[in-house]
């Protein structure tokens, strides 16, 4: 996302000019989002966790991020730090872990698959769909967001097309192949299933939607779901990132700037807005099954533009506790017992570092762990 003037109108929400998104529509990288302008903090000293042996089975516990800086995954210990990793392709961006202990990672290559109790990759699924040479970066083709279906049988991976609209690619689990692609929005962050297992919701990034694909015939339709408008086009960084479904409900909730809360109804593709508080460029997303919302916050665009990273924890009914970070971040998964969130530092911009937030969700207090290189997607097996 790009850098835009954010001047306060008289309610205090941020607005824009068009001479202000004129010049920097000009200049600014398409699609970028948020330059980081502060200095990263250091990364944690490494961690003095012993790695697992090879023929040791993975206990359980244990994180799973996706590297996008070493083409690896990283089996994290949340006490103790990183145990080990497997080579799964080049720069993986999501992944998914179903109750069989199977790991689907979106790489740039193809869909990655690693049985997580032995730690041995078992398959790269290449895609079907021309994505231009493996490459590194946060433009780079390839899979981006990816989620399994209840059932387990199939996976569903965002694939992004440089230069056009990206495509769902959808895998049969059982036969580790991709059986059908269907055209959505652009630069797919992230996507999501129904808890029925009815419908699929790929979040496109630089197209300012939703598109809900149903799981049988697999009929794309689109939603928009743009709160502050869609006037910068490519060059605006006021986007939808991730997103996810609501357990009560099934309706998905979509944070923005920590200002504003998108309620997209699957059903009608009707928006409802609610405020939220953190007052920062907003990115991962996690639900827990009490309805809490959990957020990744990873700074102010600029000095005095906004507050710096941070993690929102929103109840069922509004109330929101913010609770600051050091240094950009990208996603969140949650503890089992819902005590414990865990934070990666990759960020798909400049700023990120090699490590992992852990952050008690009663007190806000956090501590770093040192966990690959650049994690962007997580886990907790």
């Amino acid at each position: 996302m790009n850098r835009r003037t954010r001047p306060r109108n008289r309610t205090g929400t941020r607005t824009r000019t068009r001479g202000a998104l004129a010049a920097m529509a000009a200049t600014l990288l398409l699609g970028a989002c948020a330059q980081n302008t502060a200095p990263a903090p250091p990364a944690p000293a490494p961690s003095a966790a012993s790695p697992l042996p090879a023929t040791a089975p993975t206990p359980q516990g244990l994180l799973l991020t996706a590297d996008f800086e070493a083409d690896t995954v990283t089996f994290v210990d949340p006490e103790r730090g990183a145990v080990a990793s497997v080579t799964v392709g080049r720069a993986p961006y999501g992944l998914a872990v179903g109750t069989d202990g199977r790991a689907w990672v979106a790489t740039a290559e193809g869909v990655a698959v690693v049985d997580t109790r032995t730690r041995v990759r078992l398959a790269l699924i290449p895609y079907r769909t021309a994505t231009g040479p493996a490459t590194d970066g946060e433009y780079r083709g390839g899979g981006m967001g990816i989620a399994l279906s209840p059932d387990g049988a199939h996976a569903y991976a965002g694939v992004n097309v440089p230069g056009t609209g990206g495509v769902l690619e959808v895998l049969d689990t059982a036969k580790s192949e991709v059986t059908a692609v269907v055209p959505v929005g652009r630069r797919p962050f992230d996507v999501d299933v129904s808890p029925d297992g009815a419908e699929v919701y790929v979040t496109g990034h630089d197209s300012f939607d939703v598109t809900a694909v149903s799981a049988g015939e697999l009929r794309p339709r689109r939603i928009e779901v743009a709160p502050y408008g869609t006037e910068g086009g490519l060059a605006s960084w006021l986007k939808p990132h991730y997103a996810v479904v609501r357990p009560s409900d099934g309706k998905l909730l979509l944070p923005f700037e920590g200002e504003r809360l998108a309620v997209v109804d699957p059903r009608t593709g009707q928006t409802r807005i609610e405020p939220m508080t953190a007052d920062t460029h907003q990115h991962g997303a996690a639900v827990m099954p009490d309805g809490r919302l959990l957020v990744v916050g990873t700074g102010a665009v600029r000095p005095g533009d906004g507050r710096g990273p941070s993690l929102t924890v929103r109840s069922p009914d509004g109330a929101e506790r913010v609770y600051p970070l050091q240094g950009p971040h990208e996603d969140v998964a949650v503890s089992r017992d819902g005590r414990t969130a865990y934070v990666t530092g990759g960020y798909t911009r400049d700023g990120y570092w090699n490590g992992i937030t852990v952050v008690d969700l009663d007190t806000g207090a956090t501590r770093r762990l040192a966990a690959g290189a650049r994690p962007l997607g997580i886990a907790v097996l």
